[in-house]
């Protein structure tokens, strides 16, 4: 996180970046070891949540996503006592329910900009623990503070957001094609937690095989640039989590519009694929900027006219969040 800020209460306010992640899948829901989960994610550049909190002598919330402000400030006064007497201008908002991480950085966001206005400064991981988010991924905290290509070590026997154990710079070369259809939402809030509840048993071999090609493929791959085999990799993990969730998202992916698309651009000979989280957004990663705009523009010509995707080609990002004094 680019933290620019100091321990002193600003008194004229605070501007945060929080920045959108793709969550790229799970390593080992089975549990065996006493941890679940185990988190693959990519911070990306260019799609954040960006808000501007001043004091203010009753609470007023301006911009997208307005309706789930207040409830997260009230609750970070009945955790910390910060009162909700602040303004806060939301001038740009993660999509929300898309699989790309919009509470968890809103809530970041709000948590950070609240405690440093009271003087009483929080880190990220503190922020997530009151606030309820990072429960089964530590990805979004990651992205907040360090940005980059993240897996955390999964949820333990701590009450806290899992811890990170492996951080790669991505390169800076490769871009991320976002497929999203505006038209749906992932699954999210108590049919989140039913669908987890309702999941069958993840076979303990199948967990062993994703973290051996997580240890093994992933993280080599990036570390030599190496897409093709990073590629393949990615895509078989997302094989593999996406059919254990399909009885909870309807298929291997949410939106059969997105699943279209995907396929379109696996025809192309796109190796790196798959569904953030529980989507509806889908990705490919191919490794320049003219190739995603060449791609994108072959899928629109191949995909029907009334799809309702939208799309768009970003960077990673290999830093954290921005807060920044006003």
């Amino acid at each position: 996180m680019n933290n620019s800020v100091n321990s002193m209460t600003h008194r004229n306010g605070i501007i945060v970046e929080a920045p959108a992640r793709l969550h790229l899948g799970f390593l080992d829901m089975h549990g065996g070891l006493q941890r679940r989960f185990g988190s693959l994610g990519l911070t990306l550049d260019s799609v954040s949540t960006v808000l501007h909190m001043t004091p203010s002598e009753r609470p007023e919330v301006i911009g997208p996503q307005a309706s789930r402000v207040l409830p997260l400030l009230q609750k970070l006064q009945d955790h910390f006592g910060f009162d909700c007497n602040v303004s806060v201008t939301l001038s740009a908002a993660i999509p929300e329910h898309a699989g790309l991480g919009s509470g968890t950085q809103l809530a970041l966001a709000l948590g950070v900009a609240r405690s440093l206005l009271a003087g009483q400064p929080l880190n990220a991981r503190q922020v997530a623990q009151a606030l309820d988010r990072g429960n089964r991924s530590g990805i979004g905290v990651a992205a907040f503070e360090v940005g980059g290509f993240l897996l955390d070590g999964g949820r333990g026997v701590l009450d806290a957001p899992p811890p990170l154990i492996s951080r790669l710079e991505f390169p800076a070369d490769w871009r991320v094609l976002l497929i999203l259809d505006p038209r749906q939402q992932g699954v999210h809030g108590v049919a989140e937690t039913q669908a987890f509840a309702d999941l069958p048993p993840f076979p303990e071999n199948l967990a062993a095989q994703l973290c051996r090609q997580m240890l093994m493929q992933v993280l080599p791959a990036l570390a030599e640039q190496d897409l093709a085999t990073f590629g393949r990799a990615i895509r078989h993990i997302q094989h593999v989590v996406g059919d254990h969730f399909a009885p909870a998202q309807g298929g291997r992916y949410t939106s059969p519009a997105v699943a279209h698309a995907l396929a379109q651009l696996e025809s192309f000979g796109v190796s790196c694929v798959g569904q953030s989280s529980w989507g509806p957004t889908g990705f490919a990663v191919v490794d320049s900027d003219s190739v995603a705009h060449a791609l994108l523009q072959k899928l629109q010509q191949t995909l029907p006219v009334d799809n309702g995707l939208t799309f768009q080609v970003v960077q990673a990002r290999n830093r954290g969040g921005d807060v920044i004094p006003t």
